[in-house]
């Protein structure tokens, strides 16, 4: 990967040629990774997630009109609109997530101001590592800074959410936008999705987080995501006549779903169970990871997986083939799903001293069992949203 001289160097050569002259601010939004609770946050919930060192940036200068012009360098396209009629684009798709916080900031009564942006992402696209989410809270950071709106990361979190919700078209959690927003350097975060807070269990020294990506792209609005949701909220729903206070599945014990289990068809049941059982997961592997309990970071891992494959279905063909080349790897301590399942990364945790040899050993397996080429990286945890100060 580039340095960050070098990406500073070519945002600058790109946005003098659109644009001329220089940017005057310049922002970034981190990925992130699930550690553990896949589709726990929209079931109020908790996941622990990671802000990670793949970043968007957007390098802007200040319009005098409401003119928004917004170009990605990765993806060579840029379109134009206005902040009076804000309207979905189907010719560059992307530029919605980036219409849709300016929409949602004006539906909340915030004043905006035009601005000519460019986007340089080094998170990978359609891998379940938040591209999205990534690009909204740069979105929402820039109109933050440059307007002068006073949003806390909390609120900035909320309000791209919302913005993928209605705007975008993806029932989405708060885990990605949250994570983005509020993450610390050096830290994991332990995000209560009911709450909206979170603690910052420790990570383990020996212990390293590697992205393996499986190079199938997910696209969550064309997936059972939508299905999956549906699916957990009619859980809860029946449950609740049976429970009084039950308003998601974060409030229903096992022993509870299996006393109700005739009330739920078995494919309401299996999605509704996977959401119980990960929950505790999510508690038990903050606790061993800090400890670097290994039996149990393994078996933690491996459940939860199994759960994916067996309970909630969001296992694709190439998902297996990676977790099988991770499992046997050197230094593997666990592997496990990531983001929403239906291809995109995977992530595991590795001695750290064993980084480079797990890589190796898992492009090779994987390649060989798919004919596709994976990406296999380490990732640190980054500071949440922010403003860039670039030489």
């Amino acid at each position: 990967m580039e340095t960050v001289s070098e990406r500073v160097a070519q945002v600058r050569a790109a946005f003098a040629t659109l644009y001329g002259g220089e940017p005057t601010l310049w922002v970034q939004a981190p990925g992130r990774v699930d550690l553990m609770g896949s589709h726990t946050d929209y079931n109020e919930g908790y996941v622990l997630t990671m802000p990670i060192d793949r970043t968007t940036w957007i390098a802007a200068r200040p319009r005098d009109d409401r003119q928004v012009r917004i170009h990605s360098l990765n993806l060579a396209s840029g379109e134009s609109f206005g902040l009076d009629d804000i309207q979905r684009s189907e010719a560059a798709p992307w530029t919605n997530y980036v219409r849709g916080v300016a929409k949602v900031l004006q539906d909340e009564g915030y004043a905006l101001c035009g601005f000519d942006g460019l986007v340089h992402s080094t998170v990978p696209f359609s891998s379940g590592l938040s591209s999205s989410a990534a690009l909204e809270v740069a979105t929402a950071t820039l109109f933050n800074e440059l307007c002068g709106l006073g949003l806390d990361p909390v609120r900035l979190a909320v309000l791209c959410q919302r913005a993928e919700n209605t705007f975008v078209g993806v029932n989405c959690g708060i885990l990605d936008q949250y994570t983005s927003a509020a993450g610390r350097a050096g830290h994991v975060l332990l995000l209560d999705c009911r709450h909206l807070t979170h603690t910052v269990p420790p990570l383990h020294p020996d212990i390293a987080i590697v992205i393996c990506d499986t190079r199938y792209k997910r696209a969550l609005t064309g997936s059972e995501y939508p299905q999956r949701r549906a699916q957990c909220e009619s859980a809860a729903a029946t449950l609740a006549q049976r429970y009084p206070g039950v308003r998601t599945l974060r409030d229903v014990t096992l022993e509870q779903l299996d006393a109700a289990r005739t009330l739920l068809d078995d494919t309401v049941y299996r999605r509704a169970r996977f959401i119980i059982q990960e929950n505790q997961r999510v508690l038990d592997l903050a606790g061993a990871l800090s400890t670097k309990d290994v039996p149990c970071i393994a078996a933690l891992t491996a459940e939860s997986f199994a759960g994916a494959r067996d309970l909630y279905e969001i296992v694709v063909p190439q998902m297996e083939a990676m977790i099988a080349a991770m499992r046997c790897a050197p230094g593997v301590l666990g592997a496990r799903q990531a983001g929403a399942g239906f291809g995109g990364c995977m992530v595991a945790f590795v001695e750290r001293g064993c980084v480079e040899r797990f890589g190796e050993h898992v492009r090779a397996a994987y390649q060989a069992a798919t004919g596709i080429e994976g990406t296999v990286f380490a990732v640190e945890a980054a500071p949440g949203a922010g403003v860039l100060t670039v030489g």
